[in-house]
């Protein structure tokens, strides 16, 4: 009877899970430009990007609840036009944000009897950077793995309501007894899908022998840091099934194209096809909210309430324990991240990041913002063993945020330089 995990773990953080209810519920279950099914299937879409089984089979069993054509999940090829010329856009948030231009939104608004409106496309964009975003939660906290794994199932809920991830309402929650139900019932359904009965194989996953961006390295690294490095990205291992075995759910890729498109660092991107986003040129405040909000009502609303409330939420003795304020501490994790996918502050000082945030916990923040699938509960459990659950719950929300603002803002730019 406990509740779903990804509440479970927001729910130490009770102010900011309202928050993140009120916008889920409304992006999937309410008015909006998009029908359910479609909604879902884009969710769908979004989470394969990741290898996420766990939102993967969540949104199966939502799709079809919303009345969607089982055929659709035997993959990409099954599905209309008009959903699959999504996949590019889908490809290019998920992993190298910078890349998308007003070309790839012209295409998408252009093609004859599959073009998609402005209000539909902008519904999509905040459905795909939610999904991406909601991975690296998923997996930065552990969530992928089976629950009783890694001794996880010893958590205890502290979400102040029973609410269902999925259909969060304002009244009364879901009691836990029907959320267990339900999960139980989400698991049964997709089992019995063709797209996810393949059976799993084994995975190699390659590591990074880097896990420093140019942009924030001020110095040459020693042979010992080096090494050391290397050994934290030893420690950096897929999903792993009860005995062991390495595995990953080959099914997904019948949702993907370009299965081998992944995040690329960003310093090292060709100098000539694009340039550093400088938020003041494009701010999420002064730009992206105004137009998302016009074009898909109140979401704008709801999008800023949930920034806003992440970086309230209280740090104190995390940022004592790195030995500076509350909002610095934030602002070098939220900087840090939006500096790996191309976007710049010109009043920040760069050097604070090394700085503040140690290796390891750099290491930690990389791999779950750039590319989670590598992550595991291990990671989350051996990681600044210094700092409580909820602080490392806590930085991973920033994660979230910040990640889910950087291919807002992108996307919203590209939007925008196409209406212009």
């Amino acid at each position: 009877g406990r509740l779903e995990a990804v509440t479970q773990q927001m729910g130490y953080h009770p102010q900011y899970l309202d928050s993140f209810l009120k916008m889920q519920h409304y992006l999937m279950h309410m008015d909006g430009p998009l029908p359910f099914d479609c909604r879902h299937y884009i969710a769908i879409m979004a989470a394969a990007r990741h290898q996420c089984r766990y939102l993967v089979n969540l949104h199966v069993l939502q799709f079809l609840q919303a009345g969607g054509d089982p055929q659709w999940l035997r993959g990409l090829d099954f599905i209309p036009p008009k959903l699959r010329n999504l996949n590019e856009i889908n490809k290019i948030l998920a992993h190298r944000p910078w890349l998308i231009s007003k070309e790839h939104i012209e295409k998408l608004l252009k093609i004859s009897e599959w073009s998609w409106s402005l209000a539909e496309l902008v519904h999509a964009v905040v459905l795909l950077a939610h999904c991406h975003a909601l991975a690296s939660f998923v997996f930065g906290c552990g969530c992928e793995q089976d629950e009783g794994l890694g001794g996880r199932g010893s958590l205890k809920p502290l979400s102040p309501r029973n609410q269902c991830f999925c259909e969060a309402t304002t009244g009364n929650g879901c009691s836990q007894e029907l959320l267990r139900i339900n999960r139980r019932q989400s698991l049964d359904s997709c089992v019995e899908l063709d797209s996810l009965r393949e059976h799993v194989q084994q995975i190699h996953m390659e590591t990074e022998g880097r896990e420093e961006m140019r942009l924030l390295q001020q110095d040459q690294e020693g042979e010992g840091a080096a090494e050391h490095n290397s050994d934290l990205l030893a420690g950096l291992s897929p999903v792993s099934d009860t005995d062991g075995e390495v595995t990953s759910a080959t099914s997904l890729a019948c949702y993907m194209q370009d299965p081998d498109f992944g995040y690329q660092d960003f310093a090292r991107r060709d100098e000539d096809q694009t340039q550093v986003f400088r938020v003041q040129d494009y701010s999420w405040e002064d730009h992206g909210f105004s137009l998302v909000n016009r074009l898909y009502s109140d979401i704008g609303h709801l999008l800023d309430e949930k920034f806003r409330m992440v970086d309230g939420l209280q740090s104190s003795a995390m940022a004592k324990r790195q030995g500076c304020e509350p909002s610095v501490f934030k602002r070098g994790i939220w900087n840090y991240i939006h500096c790996m996918f191309g976007i710049r502050y010109d009043d920040y000082d760069y050097a604070e990041v090394n700085q503040l945030l140690e290796r390891i916990l750099k290491v930690y923040i990389k791999t779950v913002t750039c590319y989670p699938e590598k992550a595991n509960s291990e990671m989350f459990e051996r990681f600044w063993k210094q700092f409580k659950h909820s602080e490392k719950v806590h930085v991973n929300l920033l994660i979230l945020e910040a990640r889910m603002q950087a291919e807002l803002l992108y996307a919203l730019q590209a939007i925008t330089q196409y209406m212009i």
